[in-house]
């Protein structure tokens, strides 16, 4: 019960919704080097890609090897492995293995006209600039997809390449967590799957989502229905963003109707917020009846648009430096009556709302400027099930460290329970340790001040790739993590800088050549 949001958001946009044909999907400029890379992302991008929608890439990936006669294995979840033998004089070198993921975390603008379910994306250059039209990129981690065909595609100096595209990694990993790497004879792992050349991540922080729930059934109140909604907010990465401390538009809605509720009487018809665990909510609604004894509807309806205004001032200078867009708006609809939840259901899940925590944790004391804990409730929505309608709410939680994590997860359980809520723990997936000892690293980083005569910066980040899940699953397998400049993934402000995409992919080349 999502589609209300994005009419009301759309609706404030102003701009009409339009079809789009084949001739103005694909807008991205000719020519762009390297041109192979660039020819396999935009093909990867006219195909719809997003996290649970990733069956078409997937085949895409298989035709691909099959076409090539190269030796390749896809599973019953989509995930793909293609193995390209040794080149001549590499026969006798140590296989590497190239992985990323296939998934994309498809976002929009309210008013863009593209369905992420069904359409390509609109792609469009402005300078180093590659981004799509009103919508997200997929650069996370389509670049690595990109660049993995477009190596096995040429004819370069290499050792047995296996390259392993993985699904779902946007919603849990589940894709690496159920991957058979029976086929991979590779102890070295150079993941695709990072957002700042010149970086190679050596560690990561584990991570999981808590589900909860609160169950009702249904209603009929009279009173003044209404929609409330939050927007205008920056969103972004829940790991490699949360330190920036923008707003979330989940945890605000649950303090504008906590607050509302200190006034009146608020029953709960619907939510919609987020779109996925792991991207900080933009915008988030909620249909609601309000009703305040011993006034008329005109009074109560004053009343509510008095306290959003109030909220919304409090907001604009609480984050006039971090979220500056921020707003909340109120619309009435005619008095009748509404399907709400009944009993107390709605309240206990403004309570929840209003209480849960958000953003960081804790900080690293090992590694200064690191998040250590953090947590970013990602998604909103009243379900049917089939006993009833049932409030979901969706939190990526994560740490470096397995014990926070664990506690972070019981403290989020002990909220639910106070609050009447079932819990659920999914994608569940370890953390990638630092190595003090790497000789993948060693030689990346010899390679890398070959090529370029400065060194590379060696870090941990709080955000999760799949190297710690795939170094379960084969043990003693060294990776690093790298990749191209890119900005405000998980958002409809996404970008990729052309010219970082090709000093990487030149370094590839070289380095593989090296291995």
């Amino acid at each position: 019960m999502t589609a209300f949001v994005n009419n009301k958001l759309a609706r404030e946009a102003g701009a009409p919704l339009r079809k789009l044909s084949e001739r103005n999907r694909m807008r991205m400029p000719e020519n762009l080097k390297p041109e192979n890379v660039f020819y396999f992302f935009e093909e990867i991008c006219k195909i719809p890609h997003g996290s649970g929608n990733t069956g078409r890439i997937s085949d895409y990936l298989v035709k691909f090897a099959a076409d090539r006669g190269l030796e390749h294995y896809q599973d019953e979840l989509g995930n793909v492995i293609i193995i390209k033998e040794a080149s001549k004089g590499y026969e006798n070198h140590e296989p590497v293995m190239l992985q990323g993921h296939m998934d994309m975390v498809a976002v929009k603008r309210p008013d863009s006209p593209v369905d992420m379910t069904k359409d390509g994306l609109i792609l469009s250059v402005d300078g180093d600039r590659l981004f799509a039209e009103g919508t997200s990129l997929g650069g996370d981690d389509g670049i690595a997809v990109a660049y993995g065909l477009a190596l096995l595609d040429g004819s370069y100096r290499h050792p047995r390449i296996e390259l392993v595209i993985t699904v779902d990694e946007e919603v849990g990993m589940d894709g690496a967590r159920g991957l058979d790497a029976a086929p991979l004879k590779a102890k070295r792992l150079v993941n695709l799957d990072s957002e700042e050349e010149g970086i190679f991540l050596s560690g990561c922080a584990g991570g999981a989502r808590v589900n909860m729930q609160i169950s009702g059934v249904w209603e009929s109140k009279k009173g003044v229905p209404c929609e409330i909604c939050v927007g205008g907010l920056k969103g972004g990465h829940s790991g490699g963003e949360i330190h920036k401390e923008r707003g979330n538009a989940i945890c605000i809605l649950g303090r504008a109707l906590y607050r509302l509720g200190l006034d009146m009487e608020v029953s709960v018809a619907d939510f919609a917020g987020g779109v996925a665990d792991n991207a900080i909510p933009t915008d988030a609604c909620a249909r609601l009846v309000i009703s305040k004894p011993e006034t008329t509807d005109k009074e109560c309806q004053q009343k509510a648009e008095s306290i959003c205004k109030a909220i919304n001032a409090e907001l604009r200078e609480e984050l006039a430096d971090k979220d500056e867009g921020v707003s909340i708006e109120i619309t009435f609809e005619p008095v009748s009556e509404t399907k709400v939840l009944a009993g107390d259901a709605g309240k206990r899940a403004i309570a929840l709302l209003n209480t849960l925590p958000y953003g960081v944790q804790a900080m690293s004391f090992a590694m200064p400027g690191l998040v250590e804990t953090s947590l970013n409730p990602g998604l909103l929505s009243v379900k049917e099930k089939a006993g009833g309608p049932a409030i979901c709410v969706g939190i990526s939680v994560r740490s470096s460290l397995e014990s926070a994590k664990a506690a972070l997860i019981a403290r989020l359980e002990t909220l639910a329970g106070l609050a009447g809520a079932g819990t659920e723990i999914t994608g569940d997936y370890p953390g990638w340790a630092f190595k003090k000892d790497s000789p993948l690293r060693d030689k990346m980083c010899e390679v890398y001040e070959k090529l370029y005569k400065r060194k590379p910066v060696i870090q941990a980040i709080h955000a999760g790739v799949e190297c710690g899940l795939l170094a379960h699953k084969i043990p003693g397998l060294d990776c690093v993590s790298i990749g191209p400049d890119m900005k405000n993934i998980h958002t409809f402000e996404e970008e990729l800088s052309i010219s970082s995409t090709e000093r990487v992919w030149d370094y590839l080349v070289c380095l593989l050549s090296e291995l």
